[in-house]
C-alpha cells in the first residue's frame, strides 16, 4: 500500500526538527508499509518528507522513498502503481534517459522531470497519490489519480503546508491542533461519510481525484482538475460506437482482459477477493485466463443463510480451479471489529462493507500481499 507524508513551511528551517516531525508523521501509518521506510530534509525550504513502503515491484533498495532524480533537481514520496510504466520507459528512452532500477516510482519522477507534471498525468495509466519537489524552484506538487482510489490530505496554517496519505500523520505533528469540522460532521449524519473536498478536521481537505495541487515558493496554492469524467463521458456519447451487440462485447472482453493483465505485475503474491457475484467472478475469470498456476482466492461467509454468500463464490472457484480460501465469521466476530474501524478509517465512516472488506483483506494477507477486487463496478456501470 505504502504511505507518505510530509510538511512545507519556510518558517522552520531547523534540520533536525524538520526531520522529528517527518519521521512521526510517517510512523504512524507504519502498518501501510512494514518493509521500508525514509525521510528526506531540505531545511532551506522547510522541506520534510517521510515515507513507508510496502515492496510491490522492485523489492531492492532501488525502490527506496523518498527518491531523488538522477539529476538531483526533484525528490518524489509516491503511493501507487503504473500499469503502463514500460510505455513511458520507452519515452524517457527516446530522450536518453534510462532508470537506474526497476521500480515506477523512478519511471514517474523521471518522466516528471522530462515532461513536465501534467503532461506525465495525461500519458500515466495507474492508482497513485505523490508529492513531487522541485529543489531548484521550490515548487510543491501533490497529485491524485483519475478516481481517488489513493488518499490525500492536505491542509495550511499559515505558512505551514501539511500532506499525508492519512489523517493520523497530522496529529503527529506538534504544531498541529485538530477541531472537528461540524459542517463536515453535518454532511455525515447525512450521508453516512463525509464527501471531498472536506475531511472531518477543520483545516484539512481530501485532494480531489483527478486534481493537483501546486504550491509555489511565493506561498501561493491552486488546486485544478487534471481529468475530466464529465468530459469523457460527453465525448463518447458525442461519437457513439456504430457496432453489433456482440462486436461489442468482444471489445469490452478485450479491454477489461488488458486491465486485469496490466494489474498482475508485481514482484509478490497476488490474489483476488471473491464474493461470488459477478464483478469480482468476472475479474477472477479473467486472472485465471492470464495466470501460469492456480489464482488465491478469498472469501468471507456468514453462518447466517440469508447473508452468506460462500457457496456461490465457491463454486465459482470450483469452475475456474483457483486455489480458494474461505472464513466463516459471526455476529460476535464482526462486532469485535467495530472499536478498530476508526483505526483503519481515520473519519467516520457508516458503510456496514467496511467489516467484510477488513476481514477479507486480513485473511488474504496471509496468502499474499496484492489483491484484486470487483469493487467500481457499479459505479462505472450505474449500478
Amino acid at each position: 500500500m505504502c504511505g507518505f507524508a510530509g510538511v512545507l513551511d519556510p518558517g522552520e528551517r531547523r534540520a533536525a526538527v524538520l526531520d522529528a516531525t517527518a519521521r512521526a508523521m510517517a510512523a504512524s501509518i507504519a502498518h501501510r508499509g512494514p518493509d521500508d521506510e525514509g525521510v528526506f530534509v531540505e531545511p532551506e525550504a522547510g522541506l520534510a518528507l517521510g515515507f513507508r513502503r510496502l515492496a510491490i515491484r522492485d523489492l531492492t533498495a532501488a525502490g527506496h522513498q523518498p527518491m531523488l532524480s538522477a539529476s538531483g533537481r526533484h525528490v518524489v514520496v509516491y503511493n501507487g502503481e503504473l500499469y503502463d510504466a514500460e510505455a513511458l520507459v520507452a519515452d524517457l528512452a527516446a530522450e536518453g534517459v534510462r532508470p537506474r532500477g526497476g521500480s515506477d516510482t523512478e519511471v514517474l519522477l523521471e518522466a516528471c522531470e522530462r515532461f513536465g507534471v501534467e503532461a506525465t498525468l495525461d500519458r500515466s495509466l495507474g492508482m497513485f497519490a505523490f508529492a513531487l519537489f522541485d529543489r531548484k524552484e521550490r515548487r510543491l506538487v501533490l497529485a491524485r489519480d483519475r478516481f481517488g482510489k489513493k488518499s490525500l490530505y492536505w491542509g495550511c496554517d499559515g505558512s505551514r503546508l501539511r500532506f499525508a496519505s492519512e489523517l493520523e500523520c497530522f496529529f503527529a505533528d506538534p504544531t498541529f491542533r485538530a477541531e472537528v469540522d461540524r459542517d463536515a460532521l453535518g454532511l455525515y449524519l447525512r450521508l453516512g461519510y463525509v464527501p471531498g473536498p472536506r475531511s472531518i478536521l477543520a483545516g484539512v481537505a481530501k485532494l480531489e481525484p483527478g486534481h493537483l495541487l501546486v504550491r509555489e515558493a511565493s506561498g501561493r496554492i491552486t488546486v485544478r482538475r487534471f481529468w475530466d469524467p464529465v468530459a469523457v463521458v460527453e465525448a463518447g456519447l458525442a461519437e457513439p460506437f456504430d457496432l453489433a451487440e456482440d462486436e461489442l462485447l468482444d471489445r469490452f472482453e478485450a479491454l477489461l482482459a488488458d486491465a486485469v493483465r496490466r494489474r498482475m505485475v508485481a514482484d509478490v503474491p497476488l490474489g483476488a477477493f471473491l464474493s461470488g457475484g459477478i464483478d469480482s467472478s468476472t475479474i477472477v475469470a479473467l486472472l485465471q485466463k492470464h495466470s501460469t498456476r492456480p489464482v488465491a482466492t478469498f472469501t468471507i461467509g456468514s453462518p447466517d443463510p440469508a447473508f452468506d454468500e460462500s457457496a456461490a463464490a465457491r463454486a465459482v472457484a470450483r469452475h475456474l480451479g483457483t486455489e480458494h480460501h474461505e472464513l466463516v465469521v459471526g455476529p460476535e466476530e464482526a462486532l469485535a471489529l467495530v472499536p478498530e474501524l476508526p483505526e483503519w478509517f481515520d473519519e467516520p465512516f457508516a458503510d456496514a462493507s467496511a467489516i467484510p472488506t477488513l476481514l477479507v483483506a486480513r485473511l488474504a494477507r496471509r496468502w499474499v500481499t496484492v489483491a484484486l477486487s470487483g469493487d467500481g463496478g457499479d459505479e462505472l456501470f450505474a449500478g
